[in-house]
């Protein structure tokens, strides 16, 4: 079969979270989590000072019996991540808590697979779909790279804490998994076109979570924790899907190269849901996609859709389209090798992007 390899003792294993646990005051049950991965009972968490008083003090009270180690953390930077290994192996643990955003799960994907030791993801936030997958973002002065981690043994998504953050970031979560719809076109172009390695449960996780947010959107608005539960859902599904492909294929095509051109140029000005939101309502555009029904489904939702809610003009956000494709050329996407201004342009204005 095209793209699929018929050697299955050349496959790579699968992992799955073995618990996910989601809904209101599920913390608690964190304890039963870390019995259930037979990992002992001394850890390290990884987890900032806000998302410490978030989180990861409560998860530290359920606890009992067990020896943690509180490591505190910035970015998903290589250096972190050296320093994150040093008090682990310091410590002697044996399992990882990652209480945090997307940063802090990202540090402790990467040291989980780099010292061998399973981890257990407990978001305070939902701003992407990273909590519950094997793929990190790590940052340098060079932009943001994804890479390979470790998927997370368990996953706890406690809607009380994460209703506590920004509604911005849920929504922004929200965006990134509605973004699935562009990065599986692109995903099912370079399959046909170029033959590449396709995995169709990866995509049927992927298509299932941005279909299920299409659903949800009418009911996702701020100020009621019922969002939350709504949403996080398809968010670690998607996630999931990540794992299921051993790549970020399933949820990252076009669209993600144009936000980590904006991440390169222009960093800072928004979340990262938020401009793969608005960057697929072009790639969909651009794929003969059904751009209308994300851009509705974004406004409900109450995500970015235009460029200017992205902190960019016009120009700054068509020059970011026009070069995302030198970010990735080993990812054949629908942006091929580039796109004209002037047809970046007219998309903009005919979508209303700009």
């Amino acid at each position: 079969m095209k793209g699929v390899s018929k050697d299955f003792s050349k496959a790579k294993m699968v992992e799955f979270p073995r618990n996910v646990i989601a809904g209101h005051d599920v913390l608690p049950e964190v304890k039963n989590v870390c019995t259930n991965i037979h990992s002992g009972i001394v850890g390290t968490m990884v987890t900032g000072e806000n998302t410490y008083k978030a989180a990861g003090k409560d998860t530290i009270s359920y606890l009992d019996g067990y020896d943690v180690d509180i490591c505190y953390t910035g970015n998903a930077t290589p250096e972190n991540i050296e320093e994150v290994e040093r008090r682990v192996k310091e410590k002697g643990s044996t399992f990882i808590l990652a209480v945090g955003g997307g940063s802090k799960i990202d540090i402790a994907k990467i040291a989980a697979l780099d010292l061998s030791l399973p981890f257990i993801s407990i978001p305070t936030s939902a701003a992407h779909d990273g909590i519950a997958s094997n793929r990190a973002s790590i940052k340098s002065d060079k932009g943001s790279k994804s890479i390979e981690g470790a998927s997370p043994m368990g996953v706890i998504a406690d809607t009380s804490v994460i209703f506590n953050a920004s509604y911005r970031s849920l929504a922004s979560g929200c965006a990134d998994v509605l973004s699935n719809i562009s990065a599986l076109n692109d995903w099912k172009l370079a399959y046909n076109l170029r033959n590449e390695s396709f995995s169709r449960s990866a995509y049927s996780f992927s298509q299932f979570a941005a279909e299920s947010m299409i659903d949800a959107a009418d009911f996702i608005r701020p100020n009621l924790e019922e969002s939350v539960w709504l949403a996080i859902k398809p968010i670690i599904i998607s996630g999931i899907s990540m794992s299921l492909a051993h790549s970020s294929r399933p949820t990252s095509g076009s669209e993600h190269m144009i936000s980590h051109t904006i991440d390169l140029k222009y960093p800072g000005r928004a979340m990262h849901g938020e401009q793969c939101g608005v960057a697929s309502i072009i790639t969909l555009y651009l794929q003969k996609g059904d751009w209308e029904e994300l851009k509705h489904s974004l406004v409900k939702i109450g995500a970015p859709t235009r460029a200017s809610e992205l902190g960019l003009s016009d120009e700054e956000f068509i020059s970011c389209v026009c070069e995302a494709h030198k970010i990735r050329t080993d990812r054949y996407t629908i942006l091929g090798k580039g796109v004209k201004k002037e047809v970046v342009e007219e998309i903009c204005v005919r979508t209303g992007v700009i």
